[in-house]
């Protein structure tokens, strides 16, 4: 695997392909864009991988109601495995990922048409391990399902591509007259023969100043850790009929992350980070004191930004040189939207979701 100071730093004058956002999918695509002999860089201003790409743990799971995005975390699944072989490190914890609730069925059918390996499992199976006070009456396996380690991700993503990264915020994007995509940073302006634009929270005031449109409503969202007796817990969904749906996952050795669906009216991105991190406090303390087997001490949270309603899927926007990617929960797709974006970027194309499953030859780990 290629070290940080192997690479020299790269020079804006021979540059000809720019990302904009270091979060997971803009590392994802720069590291394919340099395995595939591309010239590129990226722009970030904070360290890579914060934000909405932050924490050490993420979800993952093929569990989806559309079977091209089970498709498509298939093929991302493989992608994790092929970057562990690299690394030597593993990235995917094979926990499995349970889910309840409304969409159970629409999760289980798609994942039936995608030929993706589930269970269907009753209350009282040994194959059910989540810290819950009441085992629900039935639940979905998903059996390929787990935990992403961030840590690992972000420490091969950043050996990989670290040397092409500018710490500097872009604030202004545009095209000139001769077709070419310009970039306005802090140290001044610079043209390029594309840009890809994934830059989280950012991305809808950039992708304006394109013409490009991009869902601008944010909210606050937070995840609360608490402390949890025993290990080899899996992931865990829920999306009741009533009450608060929530996602729920082994956060390391005696620790459970727990992130629900507050209020919109509390998270609503006018009332202000603080008075959102402290309604999300309340209604997700009591819900693992009365639900949960987990101490009721929250010991770390996390907060981002998220778009209200985005839902799971991702979608892409183009107008010209300027390629955007935008979505909710990308984590688990970020393998193959990178390799998919610095092909599309370099070709011209716009990527679909049928297209992410494609073959592609590339010549990255």
């Amino acid at each position: 695997m290629p070290r940080l100071s192997a690479r020299p730093a790269v020079s804006l004058s021979t540059v000809r392909i720019a990302v904009v956002g270091g979060g997971v999918v803009g590392m994802s695509t720069l590291m394919a864009l340099i395995g595939a002999n591309h010239e590129a860089i990226c722009y970030e201003p904070r360290p890579v991988m914060g934000e909405r790409s932050a924490g050490s743990t993420r979800i993952f799971r093929l569990a989806h109601t559309d079977s091209e995005l089970v498709r498509v975390v298939q093929a991302a699944r493989e992608r994790f495995e092929r970057w562990s072989g690299a690394a030597g490190r593993p990235m995917l914890v094979d926990s499995g990922c349970v889910i309840t609730g409304t969409d159970m069925a629409d999760r289980a059918a798609a994942m039936a048409e995608a030929g993706a390996d589930y269970e269907l499992i009753g209350m009282g199976s040994d194959r059910l391990r989540i810290p819950v006070v009441n085992t629900p009456a039935v639940a979905l396996l998903d059996v390929g399902g787990g935990v992403v380690d961030v840590d690992a991700v972000r420490e091969h993503l950043t050996a990989w591509a670290g040397h092409a990264i500018v710490h500097e915020p872009v604030l202004v994007l545009g095209i000139s007259a001769a077709g070419a995509a310009v970039v306005t940073s802090a140290s001044g302006t610079a043209e390029f023969d594309a840009v890809v634009l994934a830059a989280g929270a950012s991305t809808t005031h950039l992708a304006a100043q394109v013409g490009i449109y991009t869902p601008p409503l944010l909210a606050h969202h937070i995840r609360f850790t608490f402390p949890v007796v025993g290990s080899g817990w899996q992931s865990w969904i829920d999306k009741p009929a009533a009450g608060l749906s929530t996602y729920q996952h082994e956060a390391g050795p005696g620790r459970w992350a727990v992130g629900g669906q507050v209020d919109p009216a509390e998270v609503v991105w006018e009332r202000g980070r603080e008075s959102a991190i402290a309604a999300s406090r309340r209604v997700i303390a009591d819900y693992a004191a009365r639900f949960l087997t987990v101490r009721p001490e929250i010991v770390d949270s996390l907060y981002c930004t998220t778009v209200p309603n985005l839902g799971d899927g991702v979608e892409f926007r183009r107008n010209g040189p300027i390629l955007t990617v935008y979505g909710d929960n990308l984590m688990k797709f970020a393998p193959v939207l990178g390799e998919a974006l610095a092909e599309a970027v370099v070709s011209g194309g716009t990527p679909t979701v049928a297209s992410l499953v494609e073959d592609r030859t590339w010549s990255g780990s």
